[in-house]
């Protein structure tokens, strides 16, 4: 089928607001790989440091024929999606050496839970480390030794820092090696329950405990169709992954199988061969089209409206909010997987998962198929899928037909005839609301307003019963400058509660949402944040406010509304403690939610 006319304009608008930049990224790509093979240019002296530890492989090393790959690893044990990795490096090293080349762990890069840290101090520093994670894999790849690089991350803010790095470094090849998904636990609905009554006072700790601990239960990612699944996703439909690889579960001889098949490709890729594949030619603006085709077609993270255009502006591609609007205006909901649906991502793998939802979108015109990708060229490599034969990976077919119509759809049978993303423009600023799995009724709020500096007063407020009426709850002073834009999750449970005691409420906010929100209206990431002088600074208790997902407005109806004098908190507080200290640099200089929120890009 003809490429949708939507995706189209879309994607020639993009390329045109980009030209010079994009231009100019891939000219200082091109002169470096000129240079020719990284380790060429070191001395003698600086290769004897780069190679002193690697026992078996000098000779190899020092000789420079082989390829070289360089690790950068996320691993830690705080997060389940990443333990996994601990192992990694060693696989990674036995493969190189069997298809005649050599691997060297780079560098770390710090990677946080925010399952840890969400509500809590730490969370103030989560968005900025994505522009950290892409700091420390500037200073791993800077050691120029390396004729391509693998990147083990999973979770939410390591892929886009890492992504950032890699298209930073566009001149050498780069494949991501994902760790999949924990087995299924408590079903996510279950835990929600549990969640609500505990917020209401219907179950102490003790049974909360439980809960939390049965669904979170083992090594991998979360398996709700959170930011960490969104990643993965959004690696596939962007052709940063090997086909297939995201949604395989830890310690399994397929996970396994499908990491020594990455190191091997990686090698295959580099400048010393025939079949050169860097960086910069696989992220352009088709391949950030396609991921946003991915994320409305998924209901993927809100998250990601943050990243990818930070992402997407290391490649020399400039995104908008309306590039985000207008795509998912024509690219239907495909999926239902919590908290969109009962489906966690293990589920929606077995229904057919993304090669069935890749291999109908490129059916339905909707997404770029003649694009570069790390396994070859076209995106309909990515509706195979892998299996393992005697001990190696082989590619077959994935299926053409959903497995499961309550979790995976056809296009031309969809949950939703849109993504559910909408952008929000009025007198309140310019933000994003997500409606996949908002009632339709619930699609339009029209309320007094009650105003929060943070989401512990929220809370103290719902548990004092002072929520007795429909209200649109505003919680101001949570963008990057504030605080660094903490998630809000933590009031989830507490505004979904009062929607089903039936009240009409939204949340409006200059800070974001976890990837897991869902059936609570929310305006999330307003800018200019009230922190610097934004509208939402000047709203008060009881005006009223209309958040519109159909017309796509966010407005107070106060009449004296533009001549009020915004109010200014005391952001004393914000930073100290818990490391705090050390971003006020970047609460400093980070620009504008909608452009990213990024202070390194």
């Amino acid at each position: 089928m003809p490429l949708d006319a939507t995706i189209a304009r879309v994607t020639a608008r993009i390329e045109a607001r980009s030209e010079q930049m994009r231009s100019t990224y891939l000219d200082r790509m091109r002169r470096a790989a000129d240079e020719g093979p990284r380790r060429a240019h070191l001395t003698c002296g600086n290769q004897a440091h780069a190679y002193a530890a690697m026992t078996g492989d000098k000779d190899t090393l020092a000789e420079g024929r082989a390829p070289n790959l360089g690790i950068v690893t996320a691993y830690n044990d705080m997060l389940s999606a990443h333990q996994p990795f601990e192992t990694y490096p060693q696989v990674i090293r036995a493969a190189a050496r069997q298809a005649g080349g050599t691997a060297q762990v780079a560098g770390g890069v710090p990677a946080m839970c925010d399952g840890v840290t969400q509500g809590q101090v730490g969370m103030e520093l989560s968005l900025f480390s994505r522009d950290v994670i892409a700091l420390a894999t500037g200073v791993a790849l800077s050691h120029n030794t390396f004729d391509a690089a693998v990147y083990l991350g999973v979770c939410d803010k390591i892929v886009p820092g890492l992504v950032i790095a890699a298209a930073t470094f566009g001149y050498i090849p780069g494949l991501f090696i994902p760790a999949g998904p924990m087995t299924s636990g408590l079903p996510n609905d279950e835990k929600a329950k549990v969640r609500q009554q505990f917020a209401t006072g219907e179950v102490g700790r003790d049974k909360l405990m439980e809960a939390e601990m049965a669904s979170y239960h083992g090594p991998g990612t979360c398996t709700f169709y959170g930011t960490a699944n969104s990643n993965q996703m959004l690696m596939e439909f962007m052709g940063l992954h090997l086909p297939g690889t995201s949604f395989i579960n830890p310690g399994t001889p397929l996970r396994e199988a499908l990491t020594v098949e990455a190191a091997k490709h990686a090698l295959s890729i580099t400048n010393l061969g025939n079949a050169y594949r860097p960086v910069c030619d696989v992220l352009d603006a088709k391949a950030f089209v396609n991921g946003i085709v991915g994320l409305m077609a998924t209901g993927g993270s809100t998250n990601l409206v943050l990243h990818l255009p930070a992402m997407a502006r290391a490649a020399g591609v400039a995104l908008e909010l309306e590039d985000f609007d207008e795509i998912s205006s024509v690219t239907p909901l495909m999926a239902k997987v919590y908290p969109n649906g009962l489906a966690d991502v293990n589920h929606f793998h077995a229904a057919g998962g993304l090669q069935y939802m890749i291999g109908d979108l490129l059916d339905a015109g909707l997404l770029h198929d003649d694009v570069k990708t790390v396994a070859g060229d076209g995106l309909s490599l990515y509706t195979r899928e892998p299996v393992l034969e005697n001990g190696a990976i082989s590619y077959r077919d994935g299926p053409r037909d959903t497995q499961n119509d309550k979790i995976l759809r056809p296009a031309r049978d969809p949950f939703q005839a849109t993504g559910g993303l909408k952008q929000l423009y009025g007198n309140l600023g310019h933000g994003m609301i997500k409606v996949s799995a908002v009632a339709p009724e619930r699609h339009v709020i029209e309320a007094p307003c009650r105003i929060f500096h943070d989401q512990e007063s929220v809370k103290t407020a719902f548990k004092a019963g002072e929520f007795t009426s429909d209200t649109v709850v505003v919680v101001r002073f949570q963008g990057p400058s504030s605080n660094g834009m903490p998630e809000l999750h933590g009031l989830t449970p507490t505004l979904a509660v009062l929607q089903d005691r039936g009240l009409k409420v939204a949340l409006v906010t200059d800070g974001r949402m976890s990837g897991a929100s869902g059936k609570v209206p929310a305006a999330i990431h307003v800018s200019p944040e009230a922190a610097n002088g934004g509208p939402l600074a000047r709203l008060r208790d009881g005006d009223v406010v209309r958040v519109d997902a159909i017309k796509g407005t966010i407005e107070t109806l106060a009449e004296d509304f533009d001549s009020r004098e915004p109010v200014q908190a005391d952001l004393t507080g914000n930073g100290h403690g818990v490391g705090r200290e050390l971003f006020e640099a970047f609460r400093q200089n980070v620009g504008l939610a909608s452009n990213g929120a990024a202070v390194v890009v």
